[in-house]
């Protein structure tokens, strides 16, 4: 964790708490830090997983933060106030923010201002926590360089304030170094009641010894880790190269991006009417006539219709190439087809996805609760 942060952040093991993957920790730190019915800030779009991971045994509720394409996406003082406000008219309790740094699904690392906005946030309200989920920090391979929420406020010396202890990092081995089965994440904290009630509920999500044993050789092996995180962002990067590139000769371009394993794609010209109803259609066509299955932007609780977010880390070279040409085809025939794809597998598919029961589509980002 320290060398990520260019050893400019120094961690404490005995304010380390492991647990059974980020999920399990950010689980933990929502039962810690929120009663049922509380609420946390989230800056929109996040990820669809959330909805779930923070709320379902929580009780928690999830208040966007509405961030807009008109300046990348980021968080404002004012679109972070709006939300407080719109908390409080709902009777809402906020707990805290929880930041995904660099966010999924946008591919971006946060600027030292919407960090500045975030701690002054906190220190203006003394209940208000920040969670900041930092497991894609390793995969930064452009500029700006990533920056911890604690190296930001270590520069503005709070260490020794009560804002200090509000402040907790979910850090997980998943993505750095490409671990998600080994299911390993932590907990960092400076706030010893938080740290006591983390230890034990991590009981219900251990992170076995075995695998522990496997992970402290692994770690061991200094030469090792730093070639594979170098090597690792490389290819992150030219994949994501490949896709924007690919894209863009279909005529669809991507939010500019540093970091994570996705791209967030602008397909609003495709749309045939400005509404999320509109969005999912077209998501269906992508689906069911192309064979690619991309997130739409209101699974994370995008305020604008028409934005896709497209992973390209988990597939080979070719495959993306495939997809790639795929979607130019689409785009191809969808525009030639005055925005009606003239692809006949649609129909066949749609019977198979009205075969399925109503539970599916109850728990699928498709049906996912309105946002607050």
């Amino acid at each position: 964790m320290s060398e990520i942060r260019g050893n400019k952040v120094r961690f404490d093991p005995n304010k380390l708490v492991l647990t059974a993957g980020s999920t399990a920790a950010n689980e933990i730190l929502m039962f810690c830090i929120a009663e049922p019915g509380e609420a946390f800030l989230l800056p929109a779009p996040y990820y669809p997983g959330f909805d779930r991971d923070l709320k379902w045994r929580t009780g928690v509720q999830i208040v966007p933060i509405r961030c807009s394409s008109s300046n990348g996406f980021r968080i404002t003082k004012s679109a972070l106030e709006e939300a407080h406000e719109r908390a409080q008219k709902l009777n809402l309790t906020v707990k805290g923010v929880l930041i995904t740094n660099p966010s999924n699904p946008l591919g971006t690392s946060m600027t030292r201002d919407e960090l500045d906005h975030l701690i002054t946030f906190a220190i203006s309200n003394h209940e208000i926590h920040i969670v900041s989920d930092e497991i894609y920090s390793g995969t930064v391979f452009d500029f700006p360089a990533f920056l911890s929420v604690a190296e930001a406020a270590m520069d503005r010396n709070l260490q020794s304030t009560d804002v200090w202890r509000r402040i907790h990092i979910v850090y997980s081995l998943s993505k750095d170094l490409g671990l998600p089965g080994f299911r390993v994440g932590a907990i960092y904290s400076d706030n010893e009641s938080v740290l006591a009630a983390a230890t034990k509920m991590s009981s219900f999500g251990l992170v076995s010894s075995q695998t522990q044993h496997l992970l402290s050789r692994i770690l061991a092996d200094k030469e090792f880790t730093r070639s594979y995180m170098r090597i690792n962002k490389e290819r992150i990067k030219r994949r994501k190269e490949m896709l924007v590139s690919g894209l863009l000769g279909s005529g669809i371009k991507c939010l500019k991006s540093n970091a994570g394993l996705f791209c967030w794609a602008d397909m609003r010209h495709l749309l045939s009417n400005a509404t999320f109803e509109a969005e999912l259609e077209l998501w269906k066509k992508i689906l069911y006539g192309v064979g690619l299955n991309i997130s739409p932007g209101s699974a994370c609780h995008c305020a604008e219709p028409g934005w896709f977010r497209i992973c390209f880390a988990n597939m080979s070279k070719g495959a993306l190439n495939l997809s790639v040409k795929r979607m130019k085809a689409f785009v191809d025939d969808f525009v030639g087809g005055g925005g009606q794809s003239r692809n006949r597998r649609q129909p066949v598919c749609e019977s198979r996805m009205r075969s399925l029961p109503m539970w599916v589509f109850q728990v699928s980002f498709v049906d996912r609760e309105p946002d607050r």
